[in-house]
């Protein structure tokens, strides 16, 4: 029994080592986000999150005991915005990076390739955008992901393999009253590699993202919302991993500016469900957002 205990675990293992390269390549937003600024503003952001799971269970519901998950990953991203012919759009590029200090699976330990992720590109466009307090912005954008990030599918990995396409529906809707409605829906699709002698599929990942966030002043606001993940099976030499995503999380938000052209924002959430792979029992961040 201990033997088919420890062989499940390594199992469970191998093949759940691309979870954490797909956390590291959902397409987030932070509330507000999709607010168009200014043609020719300039953003400059740094992210440090902090997430920890003491809890896994497979794409068929079952637990794995003694499994527990720790990562701290950063982010930097430049954004600029521009007009032509009065239709707004903005680009941007980001780049993860960061540790992964825990990754362990039914008692078995994975090994890890943590350091630098994956260089995101991305595209969007404004069609509608609104400053007044009921007005509507949307914006539609599109992600390339470029596989430079450290990354093998025998450990838990920041990088994901991968090119990446993921195209992204983002509305800022103003409510009146100082509140806002920010909401996003994004489906990412995969391309198919091979790594060290394994050939990797994966089928696409939809992502919802919803907010409600009420500005207290001028320089201050909070929100809180739901992010949910979805699909994402992932194929091993053409076998079907035991992970896939499948989540739910509640966030809060407040940010704060500091200065005119500086604003500090934090976050913390928790998974309230979780298959197919780590469930987080806490999610945090810290964002500074510079304009120049």
């Amino acid at each position: 029994m201990k033997q088919s205990i420890r062989l499940t675990a390594a199992f469970a293992a191998l093949f759940a080592c691309a979870t954490m390269a797909g956390e590291a390549r959902a397409i987030d937003i932070s509330p507000g986000d999709y607010t168009y600024l200014p043609a020719g503003t300039n953003i400059g952001l740094a992210y440090l999150t902090y997430q920890s799971a003491s809890s896994f269970r497979d794409k068929a519901g079952n637990s794995f005991p003694d499994s527990k998950s720790e990562a701290a990953i950063g982010i930097a991203r430049l954004v600029h915005y521009g007009e032509t012919a009065g239709v707004g759009w903005g680009l941007q590029a980001f780049v993860p990076f960061g540790a992964i200090s825990q990754a362990r699976i039914g008692g078995a330990d994975l090994a890890k390739a943590d350091g630098l992720g994956d260089l995101v590109l991305g595209a969007t466009l404004f069609p509608i955008h609104s400053a007044d307090p009921t007005g509507t912005t949307i914006g539609i954008t599109g992600y390339l992901g470029l596989p430079i990030g450290n990354y093998s599918p025998t450990k838990a990995s920041v990088g994901s393999g991968a090119f990446t396409f993921t195209p992204q529906l983002g509305i800022n809707q103003g409510l009146g009253n100082g509140f806002f409605l920010d909401v996003a829906l994004d489906g990412s699709f995969y391309g198919d590699h091979t790594n060290d002698g394994i050939s990797v599929k994966q089928d696409p990942t939809l992502q919802t993202q919803a907010y409600l966030r009420y500005a207290v002043s001028k320089a201050t606001s909070v929100s809180f919302g739901y992010s949910g993940t979805f699909g994402g099976q992932i194929y091993f030499n053409g076998i079907a991993g035991l992970t896939k995503t499948r989540e739910d999380q509640l966030r809060l938000f407040a940010n704060t500016f500091v200065t005119q052209t500086l604003q500090v924002q934090g976050m913390i959430g928790t998974d309230v469900s979780a298959t197919g792979g780590f469930k987080n029992a806490i999610v945090t961040q810290i964002r500074i957002l510079k304009i120049f």
